[in-house]
C-alpha cells in the first residue's frame, strides 16, 4: 500500500489502466479463440477439451452472456465496477465474438474507471477492510467466514430452486424446454 502512495497519480492511473486493458484483451482473445476452435474442430467426450465444452455451456458463462445480451456493449465497462463478474463478461464478449474495436472502446472506458478507483481509494479500502477483520481476532474472522458461507449457500439454493424449470402455476420456462424444442 505504501508503494502506491509514492507513485504520481498519473503514473498509477496509466499503469493500472494498462493492466486492466491487458487482462481484458487477454480474456477476450482467449475466449474468442478457444470458442472458435472448439466449436469448429472438436466434439470431445473426455479430457480437457470436454472441460472446455462444459465451460462454454456453463451457468457462469450463461450469466455473463445474459448480461452482455441484456445490457449490450454497456456490460463491458460496467463489469469493471463489480467484483467477480469481470472475467465472465469479458470472456462472454469473446465467446459471442463481439467486434474487437467495439469491445476495445467499451473496455477502455471500464478500465479507466477501474484504474481511477484503485489508484485513489480502492486499495486503501481493501487494506482497511482486511486490517479491521484481522484486528477483530480469530473469532471475527471465523464469524465472517461462516456468514459468507451461509450467504453463498442460501444464494445457491435460491438460484437452484429458481432454475428448476417450472413455476408455481405450471408454466414451463425456457430452462425446462426439451433440447430438441425450437427456441
Amino acid at each position: 500500500m505504501d508503494a502506491w502512495q509514492s507513485f504520481p497519480i498519473g503514473l498509477a492511473l496509466a499503469f493500472l489502466w494498462g493492466v486492466a486493458m491487458l487482462r481484458g484483451q487477454a480474456t477476450y482473445w482467449i475466449a474468442r479463440s478457444v470458442t472458435e476452435q472448439t466449436l469448429r474442430h472438436t466434439r470431445p467426450t473426455s479430457g480437457w477439451r470436454a472441460a472446455v465444452h462444459r465451460w462454454l455451456s456453463s451457468d457462469a458463462l450463461d450469466r455473463g452472456r445474459g448480461a452482455v445480451e441484456r445490457c449490450g456493449i454497456g456490460a463491458v465497462p460496467l463489469c469493471y465496477l463489480t467484483v467477480g463478474l469481470q472475467t465472465v463478461v469479458l470472456a462472454s464478449a469473446g465467446v459471442l465474438r463481439m467486434r474487437w474495436w467495439r469491445f476495445t472502446l467499451a473496455q477502455s472506458v471500464g478500465a479507466a474507471a477501474w484504474a481511477a478507483i484503485y489508484a485513489t481509494v480502492g486499495f486503501a479500502i481493501w487494506a482497511l477492510a482486511l486490517e479491521a477483520l484481522l484486528a477483530g481476532g480469530p473469532w471475527l474472522v471465523a464469524g465472517v467466514a461462516v456468514a459468507l458461507t451461509l450467504v453463498l449457500a442460501l444464494g445457491h439454493r435460491w438460484y437452484a430452486v429458481r432454475r428448476r424449470g417450472t413455476s408455481a402455476d405450471g408454466v414451463t420456462t425456457t430452462r425446462s424446454r426439451p433440447a430438441s424444442a425450437p427456441r
